[in-house]
């Protein structure tokens, strides 16, 4: 069965995969953008919609260059021998100002850069992530907890 192709927005970006659960699990503070060096096969595999951020972290190495680990992107099915791995690292283009931000926020213990959607403008294939903090288990059930609460405000408010 095919997937179906993802849709454009109307500001010109295709959303390629969203990483929903990461709200759920962290704090997430500043967010970022950057660009992703793709190999061929793997630029088609996801014009297909065929990509996955649901493992997926970004990381900082010795040389100050940040890494998308983890991230799963399908084999082109058309594509030959010299197909790419689906789970390679993928370096991320930023700028050595920004390089040097994420350096600093990342030093404190708890913190992570967590994917959150990877998307397409104007043809390019970029990637937004955050900065965030790991939520407790009773983060969340409170998060639940309001959501429910204003869920309920809301039908009780709405006309009949």
């Amino acid at each position: 069965m095919a997937r179906k192709k993802p849709a454009k927005s109307a500001d010109g970006t295709k959303l390629i995969a969203q990483n929903r659960r990461a709200r759920f699990d962290y704090f997430l503070e500043d967010s970022h953008e950057a660009g992703i060096v793709l190999t061929g096969t793997e630029v088609k595999s996801m014009r297909a919609g065929k990509a996955s951020l649901a493992e997926a972290w970004v990381k900082l190495d010795q040389r100050g260059e940040a890494w998308l680990m983890q991230a799963h992107i399908e084999e082109y099915e058309f594509g030959n021998r010299n197909n790419h791995d689906p789970v390679r690292p993928r370096k991320l283009l930023l700028h050595r100002g920004e390089l040097l931000k994420l350096k600093h926020a990342t030093r404190e213990l708890g913190t992570t850069m967590v994917p959150i959607r990877m998307y397409f403008r104007d043809g390019k294939a970029k990637l937004e992530f955050a900065v965030g903090v790991g939520k407790q288990t009773h983060d969340k059930r409170q998060d639940l907890k309001t959501k429910q609460a204003s869920r309920d405000m809301a039908r009780a408010l709405r006309p009949r």
